[in-house]
């Protein structure tokens, strides 16, 4: 999917350096989370997924992406979900977790990507989410 260019718009990156497997939104977290979002919506009318770098810290790993989706409206807006997860990646509890996927509203893609762009401003990550394909979660589909 093509980067929005809009003057000031977010400009998704390749993943930095250190993310490893967790971070380009791949993995076992990333593959469950997956799971959980095709439960609710249709990959093929998904139009962007953004993810976070994961954090790992004792023993467990969360996740967070922003999932865009193709809707009706006459005006292109796009509907929004955030998508988080835990995975128990030590111990054994190993594998298991907690998978949410809310749909938390309604937005035009310019705005969305101002909002993503606020997040690294505000949240003090100097690592922007890196905006991925639907087919990097669901190839062949």
């Amino acid at each position: 999917m093509a980067a929005i260019t809009a003057p000031g718009a977010f400009q998704p990156l390749a993943p930095p350096p250190g993310w490893g497997a967790g971070g380009s939104g791949k993995g076992p977290g990333w593959a469950k989370l997956a799971a959980a979002v095709e439960a609710q919506v249709p990959p093929a009318e998904i139009a962007t997924i953004y993810v976070f770098r994961p954090i790992k810290r004792d023993g467990k790993e969360w996740g967070t992406a922003v999932v865009t989706r193709k809707s009706d409206t006459a005006d292109g807006r796009l509907r929004v979900y955030t998508a988080k997860y835990m995975l128990v990646v030590r111990g054994k509890e190993r594998g298991q977790g907690k998978f949410e996927v809310v749909e938390v509203g309604l937005s035009p893609a310019a705005v969305l990507a101002q909002v993503m762009q606020a997040i690294v401003d505000r949240g003090g990550d100097t690592e922007p989410p890196v905006e991925l394909a639907p087919t990097a979660w669901y190839e062949g589909r």
